[in-house]
């Protein structure tokens, strides 16, 4: 029977199961292994393996997906993982990296183990070209680049996590020929990022097939209150996994056969049986527990049986603190270092924690290692894993802490351009003296972080900040360790914390940055910068928790220490919170407030024109129209001059257009509200500074005045702006609505559709009830209806609960009006009437008229033509009083086509014969068709119906309503 993969002493790392290099079996060891009961695991492997490889090699779809090892510690997890590197090493490329316990907080930290060595074996051209328009967003994350300068827009989580997904899936394609396996051990202490990124990317397989393997080992789940991000995401993992594998001890007959292997054939039965009893069949214990037996010459027989139990105690907790304290004050103190320091590790940092000579570092090192509790140093293979014969394994062997996230450390491994650069993963800088100690299992490190008395712990970790600070190892390196010190008033620490926080915001990691600067505050800073924190705290809450930027942002502008540019940054992103917090009518007072105690100035305009947003913004206003005279009057001799004035004549605009003023204006107002046809720097679509509402406006109001050209050019910017900037979320989901927007005026409602579709996919993975939840499914029901789909219009209508009660704020388009139109294509009158005469209601007295914007006057009026045809006729002819003023041909043929409906036929088919002609200038194909289609009933003209029906056809309309 072959013996257990766990080896005697010396232990092996994660890296060296699964790594290319020889494994050095201690004497007496087995020199050759393989796994003990584990065949269903290990032909799951193999199964796995041989279809990636069939799958890459027939260029198919993909083959692969995820595996999981579930498990207690030491119970075999990495000595699977280890079988799945030797199964795929010569056919695969193999990317292998470690969760570690104290770098669980550390953002990407995973990620970059596992890509940046495949990065590694690209030059800088083709990584960049790997990376795409993404480079300056990913590199960042993958610690191959210094993060952007702090002034610019805070990377976005889900942006960073889908450009990671799409780099994983391009290495996937150039590296067809060696398809990729990821091997991911102690996932259950992986950061959170890292986490979301590989949710993210296996999320996109069909089948639960993707075109990677993904293979996970982690202990079973427990809850996490301080991590539950990164629960969720090892769940939504585990749940896709083809296949999830949990872990049993070894077996009495099992244990029996490690001993004899180990100890001699003449170990007798009640030694090995209470070997097992001792060890409850753990396979690292069983293993260590024999090594002792072996260091002692304990006789495997049945007198020395009573022996083990007080030579297991010491594998882990109390005895193992006991066995590195019996090693004296040196090599424990070394130990206490290594536990703090983790990656970052090294000899040389190691010496400086502890004050130690390097001769000293070197002699309680050996000591260490031969006490088992180090890891032996790792040697340098010179050919690749493939060229190796198999070595025996280890289950859940030691804890390698994760790389130190330097770019000349590598975190995986690659087939090797030539044998004689070959690496071993997990064997930093392999050969290298200089390289980070490493405990040799998890159960130690953790055993020994925790024997560190507090008081003594706590300094290590301060003097650790400073070593690495010394070190030149970066803000986000050291927060690690700035974390655990206790508040001591040290404007240093509070700088380190804040400069850590501005390096986390640049990668995507928001959460990371909200601990250092919470830190920061408990620290304290000094009083005339402690707003400024809190100012900066409430910033990198915004994406992600808005009511927690109200509360910290309204605390920064209630203390002294702001000056005045940050206190109108401070007001205007408390305003935006809000209003994402649905909550616009205090973001409206809020900014009103700031702007009366400002002075006259682009400060002041900026917080007006926010004023003015978001109280034009609200579903409901006490003076709407005393609201767009102020605006209009305070506009009214702005030339453009600067961001603030254009900022303001945008929001004029998008007014002047709800309000159905001449489209001309409207266009002009546009017009100087843009820079050459495109949005002013420092006004675009991700800058930080005024938000990309200001731009929305301007195009939304172009489409809606009949120049959807206009508006295409400038949300396909916002779509190409987004992605680079990786804003994969809401942002890019407005983008795609407001695409979907423009297709609709068009009347190209399939891709309207496509467009709509897809905004809602990505609105979806942000979260529910959202803002762009409501315009895009309105839009979506709206196109569907267009298209004769009235069944789907209302499926999504149920689906986003697009009704009563609404939102605080408006719907793009009308919401009510966009109801009472399914509804009557449900043949719900009453309701419709009851709802389209509520939107007249609350828009009328708004002065809001623009007929395309808020079509409710031409469905009232038809819904109400056979019941109360005088009462139709009047909303009729209103609303063309309205299209006249607006102007636009669209406006003039729909509301012509409404007015022939209340005419004798032959002025009717007058006014339908002007309706058609307008339309046709116009960019409203679908509306055309419907004109073409009364005029053709009107007239019985087979001319003319042929010609709506082919007008339709091109449109996507299944379908056009009857004529009523």
């Amino acid at each position: 029977m072959p013996s257990e993969p766990e080896q005697p002493p010396p232990a092996k790392t994660f890296a060296d199961s699964a790594g290319p290099g020889p494994v050095r079996p201690a004497p007496g060891g087995p020199q050759s292994a393989g796994l003990l009961e584990r065949d269903p695991e290990l032909a799951a492997t193999a199964h796995a393996v041989d279809a990636l490889v069939a799958g890459a090699a027939a260029a198919g779809s993909g083959r692969g997906g995820i595996l999981v090892f579930r498990g207690e510690p030491g119970i075999g997890k990495t000595a699977l993982l280890a079988a799945v590197h030797r199964a795929a090493g010569d056919r695969c490329t193999v990317l292998t990296a470690r969760g570690g316990e104290t770098l669980a907080s550390v953002p990407f930290h995973l990620t970059r183990q596992l890509l940046r060595p495949a990065l590694d074996r690209f030059g800088p051209e083709d990584v960049r070209g790997l990376l795409g328009d993404h480079h300056d967003l990913l590199a960042p994350a993958l610690g191959i680049a210094p993060p952007l300068s702090p002034s610019a827009a805070p990377a976005d989580p889900q942006g960073v996590r889908d450009g990671l997904a799409g780099l994983l899936g391009r290495l996937a394609d150039r590296l067809r020929n060696r398809p990729l396996v990821l091997l991911v051990d102690d996932a259950h202490w992986a950061d959170a990022e890292s986490l979301a990124w590989l949710d993210a990317f296996t999320r996109g397989g069909r089948d639960r097939r993707l075109p990677v393997l993904v293979v996970l080992a982690h202990r079973p789940p427990t809850p996490r209150p301080d991590r539950p991000e990164a629960a969720a995401s090892l769940a939504a993992l585990a749940e896709r996994a083809i296949l999830t594998f949990g872990l049993h001890a070894l077996t009495p007959g099992a244990a029996a056969a490690l001993a004899r292997e180990t100890l001699g054939g003449h170990a007798d039965e009640p030694f090995c049986r209470e070997l097992w009893t001792v060890t409850s069949g753990n396979p690292y214990e069983t293993v260590e527990l024999l090594a002792k037996a072996r260091d002692r010459m304990l006789e495997p027989v049945a007198g020395s049986a009573a022996l083990l139990r007080d030579l297991g105690a010491g594998a882990r907790g109390g005895g193992l603190v006991a066995r590195l304290e019996a090693l004296g004050p040196g090599p424990t103190r070394l130990a206490w270092a290594i536990a703090v320091l983790g990656a970052d590790g090294t000899p040389h940092l190691l010496a400086a924690l502890t004050g130690m000579k390097t001769d000293e570092v070197t002699d309680h090192t050996a000591r260490l290692r031969r006490a088992r509790i180090l890891t032996p140093p790792p040697t340098s293979p010179t050919a690749d894993s493939s060229d190796q014969p198999d070595q025996p394994d280890q289950p859940d062997q030691p804890d390698q802490p994760d790389q130190p996230d330097q770019p000349d450390q590598p975190g995986s491994v690659l087939p090797p351009r030539r044998p004689e650069l070959a690496v071993p993963i997990g064997w930093p800088g392999a050969g290298d003296p200089h390289a980070p100690l490493e405990f040799a299992h998890p159960l130690i490190a953790t055993a020994v972080y925790g024997s560190v008395p507090p008081a003594v712990r706590t300094a290590l970790h301060g003097r650790a900040a400073w070593a690495l600070d010394g070190a030149g190892r970066g803000p986000a390196a050291v927060s690690r360790h700035l974390l655990e010190v206790h508040p001591d008033e040290d404007e240093d620490v509070v700088r380190g914390l804040r400069a850590a926080a501005g390096e986390y915001l640049a990668v995507g990691a928001p959460d990371a940055a909200r601990r250092c600067l919470e830190r920061a505050l408990a620290e304290p800073p000094l009083p005339e910068t402690y707003a400024e924190v809190l100012y900066e705290l409430g910033c990198a809450s915004l994406l992600t928790s808005p009511a927690a930027t109200v509360r910290h942002l309204r605390s920064a502008l209630d203390l002294p220490g702001l000056d005045d540019s940050l206190r109108i940054d401070a007001t205007y992103r408390l305003a935006q919170a809000l209003a994402h917090n649905n909550q616009l009518q205090e973001a409206a007072r809020t900014v009103a407030a700031e702007a009366r105690r400002t002075p006259p100035g682009t400060g002041r305009r900026r917080l007006q024109a926010a004023h003015f947003m978001y109280e034009g913004f609200q579903a409901a206003e006490e003076d709407g129209p005393g609201r767009s005279r102020r605006l209009a009057e305070l506009t009214r001799g702005f030339t453009g001059a600067d961001n603030s004035e254009r900022a303001l004549v945008a929001v004029r605009g998008f007014d002047a257009m709800l309000r159905g003023e001449p489209a001309a204006e409207v266009v002009r107002l546009c017009e100087r509200a843009l820079v050459d046809g495109l949005p002013a720097r420092g006004l675009g679509w991700t800058d930080p500074t005024w938000g990309f509402e200001i731009p929305s406006l301007t195009g939304i109001a172009y489409v809606f005045a009949d120049r959807p050209d206009r508006g295409e050019a400038l949300f396909a910017e916002a779509v190409r702006a987004f992605e680079i900037s990786g804003w994969s979320g809401a942002h890019l989901a407005f983008a795609h609505a407001l695409l979907g927007l423009v297709h609709r005026r068009r009347g190209q409602l399939v891709s309207a559709q496509r467009y709509l579709e897809e905004g809602l996919r990505l609105a979806d993975r942000v979260g529910d009830g959202l803002p762009v939840h409501w315009d895009t499914a309105c839009l979506l029901v709206d196109t569907l209806l267009a298209r004769g789909r009235t069944e789907e219009a209302r499926a999504v209508a149920d689906h986003y609960a697009f009704g009563p009660p609404w939102p605080g704020a408006i719907v793009l388009p009308d919401g009510p009006s966009v109801l009472g139109r399914l509804l009557l294509a449900e043949g719900r009158r009453e309701e419709a009437v009851d709802t389209l005469e509520a939107a007249a209601e609350a828009l009328t007295g708004r002065g809001r008229h623009h007929v395309v914007w808020a079509p409710w006057p031409f469905d009232l009026a038809r819904a109400l033509a056979s019941t109360d045809p005088d009462r139709a006729a009047r909303i009729a002819a209103d609303a063309h009083a309205h299209a006249q003023r607006l102007g636009t041909p669209t406006a003039l043929g729909e509301s012509l086509r409404c007015l022939a409906l209340f005419s004798d036929p032959p002025e009717s088919a007058r006014l339908l014969t002007r309706a058609v002609a307008h339309l046709a200038t116009s960019p409203s194909r679908y509306e055309e068709a419907r004109a073409h289609l009364d005029l053709a009933h009107a007239t019985a003209d087979p001319t003319t119906l042929a010609r709506a029906t082919a007008l339709a056809a091109t449109c996507g309309a299944d379908r056009l309503p009857h004529p009523r």
